[in-house]
């Protein structure tokens, strides 16, 4: 299993032992998370944005544009928690399921 680590402001994704895979992303990063399975990555950015990617480190879709200090994985969810206090319950497909 991989684990992602934020590095100053880089996303990297990196084995158990530690060693270098990628880098997910280069710059602008405040947050990331990993799901279980290893497959998808959900970074946050100093902007407020939260991007879905693969452990490629490709694009799959952003999530939410603007207000996001930080995203997890919860089971087949996301969390996103938001800079007004609320934390928005969104599918993977980036549409909003609840707030609360």
């Amino acid at each position: 299993m991989n684990i992602v680590k934020l590095n100053g402001s880089k996303v990297e994704l990196r084995k158990n032992t530690g060693s270098l895979i990628r880098t997910i992303v280069s710059s602008g990063a405040v947050d990331a998370d990993i799901n279980n399975d290893g497959s998808l990555i959900l970074v946050t950015t100093d902007k407020g944005k939260v991007e879905l990617r693969k452990e490629s480190g490709s694009l799959i879709r952003t999530i939410t544009s603007s207000h996001a200090l930080r995203a997890k994985f919860s089971g087949s969810e996301i969390l996103v928690t938001t800079d007004k206090g609320k934390t928005e319950v969104r599918k993977e497909s980036g549409s909003l399921i609840r707030t609360i």
